[in-house]
């Protein structure tokens, strides 16, 4: 029960990480918003958890907006906010993406973070404490030919990490990232452009430990960071990557 008594709400939870994520924190004693564009799978993991799902598409002020109220009515600000919500284009040449793709990878991988950051934030400075966390991933530090946008919007995600954690340090809110190498989400297929086991094994090659993340694997790292136990650590970008960036 290391998270008795605390508030968190988490974005992108209805699958992959987030549902991972949400299971865990919520074993662990939280009281857990499940925040996911897909509704339907918001409300399958809330009812899992006994959590409460919220709808939302955390590119879009209005609907964060909509979040903070719902958040506002069922706990306040909360203790916990995780930035998960996140996408890619197919893999292909950089000049290839459309600027449709383009526009929402950014939106949804970096717009959403100062979203989130405009309507939970003023909270957690008033009241003197709050863990952010951002998913991001090892394409930000090291990235894969061919997904060129979105490593750049995950890069995006860990400068601005530390710039929050800087910031927002004197107010008592700590702010780090989680840099997880391809993982056994709805994701997967996408990084690669196909699944085959050729393919599988070719990524599988690039990571020392042999395996792809797993949601627990997320869960596991984000419980510490968000946690009293990481009271001390801020502006740190952890990489659950079996070694991939050594």
């Amino acid at each position: 029960m290391r998270l008795k008594g605390k508030t968190a709400i988490i974005t992108g939870a209805g699958s992959g990480f987030g549902a991972g994520i949400a299971r865990r924190f919520a074993a662990e004693g939280a009281q857990v918003l499940v925040a996911d564009i897909n509704p339907d799978a918001a409300q399958a993991i809330a009812a899992e958890i006994g959590g409460t799902a919220c709808a939302v598409d955390v590119a879009d002020n209005d609907s964060v907006a909509e979040m903070a109220r719902t958040a506002a009515t069922l706990f306040g600000t909360p203790d916990i906010l995780i930035n998960n919500a996140g996408i890619t284009h197919l893999p292909q040449p950089m000049e290839e993406v459309t600027e449709a793709e383009f526009d929402r990878v950014l939106a949804v991988n970096a717009k959403s973070v100062y979203l989130t950051a405009r309507h939970f934030v003023p909270g957690m400075k008033e009241r003197g404490s709050g863990a952010i966390l951002n998913v991001a991933s090892t394409a930000g530090v090291s990235p894969r030919p061919n997904l060129n946008w979105y490593n750049a919007s995950k890069g995006w995600m860990i400068t601005a990490t530390r710039a929050m954690a800087v910031e927002l340090a004197p107010h008592g809110v700590r702010v780090n990232a989680l840099n997880p190498v391809a993982g056994e989400t709805p994701l997967l297929k996408s990084f690669m452009g196909e699944d085959t086991p050729e393919i599988r094994a070719k990524f599988l090659a690039t990571i020392p430990l042999g395996r792809f993340s797993t949601p627990e694997d997320l869960a596991n790292a984000a419980l510490f960071l968000c946690s009293d136990e990481a009271a001390m650590i801020t502006g740190v970008a952890l990489e659950v990557d079996g070694g991939r960036c050594i």
